[in-house]
């Protein structure tokens, strides 16, 4: 396979429907966690700038990617397996 087909066999995981609503769920809860420790203070203060505003939104991409690249590993690792293919840990 080359690297572009794993290349597109990767996109084609990470942007099927289950693991897009599996990565949104996870950015949601873990968003909400991380935003509330790191900006709570200036949120409760209502002193949310535009930069702020910015930092807050990209709280919840790091949960989303997380959680996308953990699954896309995942669905790769099972398909190998059961095609009877080498699996790497």
């Amino acid at each position: 396979m080359s690297s572009a087909d794993s290349f597109s066999e990767l996109c084609k995981i990470a942007l099927s429907p289950a693991v897009v609503r599996r990565a949104a769920r996870v950015a949601v809860v873990v968003g909400l966690v991380l935003a509330a420790l790191n900006h709570g203070g200036v949120i409760m203060q209502g002193n949310v700038d535009p930069a702020t505003a910015l930092k807050i939104m990209l709280t919840f991409c790091v949960p989303y990617s997380v959680s996308t690249y953990s699954s896309v590993l995942a669905v790769r690792e099972l398909t190998r397996s059961q095609r009877g293919g080498q699996v790497n840990s």
